[in-house]
């Protein structure tokens, strides 16, 4: 049995900025958006800053605490995340601040439910706005909160920030994975520190210095295959009605391994020549900031036009040397990127962007030194996925009291997610 309160009912604490946001400086203390509030966390990779000086006097409504709810108002409207240990932060306009009372209700429960579709669709049906949907602090404050027993809110919280904490332990192993093998690349080829290096002098290159018997070489000297992808004609029903085969869009890339496409084709709209199988690295070539974003193909799949497939010429590189020379050509990329709607690079463009070529010998040994950290890194990026819809299948059923708790073995249902 639960009974029904409101999100005003149950918080000690609201702080509101509507329709303000602090000057924003180069560095400082980070400031939190409404664009960077997704999937339940704060994203760090855009973040922007505000003077330490300015903080206090800003924040003058009140000051964020570790556990505190961040609640978007509008653009996106209903977007969730929980403030972490380091409580430091500013608020900007469309983000409110909610501070559940402990003494009315379990903090981790409160968090989990907000994220809850039936949460979600309070929300909704409380929004006004004919061009931005969006929600005033009255209605916010009015949507309710089914609350189950104290106990069992205590054990869903539990249960729900133990998969979280899965979840936030192989990210941050992903990074530490990722920049590892990324750091020894640059160790290696723009630094030139790579084993045997002493014993080899500089020479002119088109690129700068150059060790000896090293070559400048294009893109294209690196493949065996580079290759734009196809949109299959939306008119045709057969094309689309029985998805099976992933069909990856610029959004889908995200500089790992490809595991599931927001978008799929059936098996007919599979267009000969357009076909990409694993080790494939796309590369998106539309849409600034995604020009140069990568995705590693994992199982046969396709892509629209607005991504290339490149795969490594094994006899001069390989996957792994492949995915850091398009890394580190980002730039460049985007320098070169045109077009007055859309930034675009085109296939002819990436083909002859140059890097620096090793004798093959360094680009085995470096392969062997980067796979093991690289390929975990894909392995954790599976594990996130699968914990992070073993949560999204729970979280309904835990916060309205449909699975009983006291029956429910946490241990056995993340070992079966991640055998």
């Amino acid at each position: 049995m639960s009974t029904e309160s409101t999100i005003g009912e149950l918080i000690e604490t609201l702080i509101d900025y509507r329709g303000k946001t602090p000057p924003k400086t180069e560095a400082g203390v980070p400031l939190v958006t409404a664009k960077v509030i997704k999937g339940g966390t704060i994203l760090t990779d855009r973040r922007e800053y505000i003077a330490e000086a300015t903080y206090e006097t800003w924040m003058r409504r009140g000051l964020p605490k570790s556990g505190d709810v961040l609640v978007t108002t509008e653009a996106p409207l209903g977007e969730v995340a929980r403030v972490g240990l380091d409580a430091k932060i500013a608020l900007a306009q469309r983000v409110i601040l909610l501070r559940p009372d402990p003494g009315l209700v379990d903090p981790s429960y409160f968090f989990h439910y907000l994220r809850s579709p039936n949460a979600q669709a309070s929300l909704r049906r409380r929004a006004s706005g004919t061009t931005v949907s969006g929600i005033r602090q009255p209605e916010l404050k009015a949507v309710e909160i089914p609350l189950l027993p104290r106990s069992s809110q205590a054990v869903v919280g539990a249960v729900l920030d133990a998969i979280e904490d899965l979840i936030a332990n192989n990210r941050r192993q992903v990074e530490v994975l990722e920049e590892m093998a990324r750091a020894i690349y640059r160790e290696w080829f723009v630094k030139f520190r790579y084993p045997g290096h002493e014993d080899i002098s500089l020479i002119d290159s088109d690129l700068g210095p150059i060790p000896d018997g090293w070559e400048v070489r294009t893109v294209a000297d690196l493949c065996t295959r580079i290759q734009a992808g196809a949109t299959p004609k939306r008119s045709e029903p057969k094309f689309w009605s029985d998805p099976e085969v992933d069909w990856y869009k610029t959004g889908d890339l995200t500089d790992s391994v490809l595991i599931s496409s927001s978008e799929r084709i059936s098996a007919l709209a599979m267009v000969k020549g357009r076909i990409f199988e694993p080790e494939t690295v796309l590369m998106a070539i539309y849409g600034s900031p995604t020009v140069g974003r990568l995705g590693l193909v994992a199982t046969a799949s396709s892509a629209n036009q607005a991504a290339l497939g490149l795969v490594a010429n094994q006899a001069v590189a390989t996957t792994e040397y492949l995915w850091f020379v398009l890394e580190s050509l980002r730039v460049h990329l985007n320098t070169i990127a045109q077009g007055a709607a859309q930034q675009n690079v085109s296939k002819d463009k990436v083909a002859s962007a140059r890097a620096i070529a090793p004798p093959h010998p360094i680009v085995t040994a470096f392969t062997d030194v980067v796979r093991a950290p690289w390929r975990l890194s894909h392995a954790l990026q599976r594990e996130i996925v699968a914990l992070s819809e073993l949560r999204d299948l729970l979280l309904p059923k835990l916060v309205t009291g449909q699975i009983d708790v006291s029956k429910l073995d946490l241990d056995a249902l993340i070992a079966g997610v991640v055998a």
